[in-house]
């Protein structure tokens, strides 16, 4: 590029409507999973055994005590905010699969991402991106620490990614229990969701 330094030089921010419109249109096929995360679109990495069997067992464990007005979405878009379309691994959505045949839901009661190599990025962008959409309650099982984060409470911090950050952060071990938000008399054991 002649003529053009390195700072006039700016990446393209995608909108929803947009990154809908390109996915639409199949030109993602051959890259693999990707997902739009502050107006940039994000390669997924592929799913390892060990992810898919943790995946398998939260949504067993949360199907357990999900009752009719939710719905348990794996790996599927939330529509966050106009720049923003993460596909959490779990998400736990008020409403019944026709609620969302036109749209993705935009919140959840529960949202679960399972770290391995992506702990870091669950941890600063997505847990700022969630807050941010006012998700209350958010975990990343930690399948390297053997634990599960749980991050609650969120509001904003002007340094953080996206704008805020969760004041409540907790690690447990798998010898512990946790209830989530939706569902404050269920008791699950860490030790279940881990693979």
């Amino acid at each position: 590029m002649v003529g053009r330094t390195a700072e006039t030089v700016q990446a393209k921010r995608w909108t929803r409507q947009e990154y809908e419109r390109i996915v639409a249109a199949g030109l993602f096929d051959q890259c693999g999973k990707v997902e739009l995360v502050e107006g940039e679109i994000i390669e997924v990495a592929p799913m390892g055994s060990r992810h898919a069997a943790a995946l398998g067992k939260t949504y067993t464990a949360l199907s357990k005590i999900v009752g009719d007005a939710l719905t348990i979405r794996i790996q599927m878009p939330l529509a966050t905010d106009p720049r923003s379309e993460p596909e959490p691994d779990v998400a736990v959505v008020q409403g019944r699969w026709e609620d969302w045949r036109d749209e993705h839901p935009s919140s959840a009661c529960l949202v679960v991402e399972v770290a391995d190599d992506s702990l870091e990025k669950d941890r600063r962008l997505k847990s700022s991106l969630y807050a941010r959409a006012g998700i209350e309650d958010y975990w990343i099982l930690n399948l390297t620490g053997r634990m599960l984060e749980v991050y609650r409470d969120p509001r904003p911090e002007p340094e953080a990614v996206c704008g805020w950050v969760y004041s409540s952060v907790r690690y447990l071990t798998p010898q512990q229990h946790i209830s989530p938000l939706f569902a404050a008399e269920a008791a699950i054991s860490v030790a279940t969701l881990m693979p």
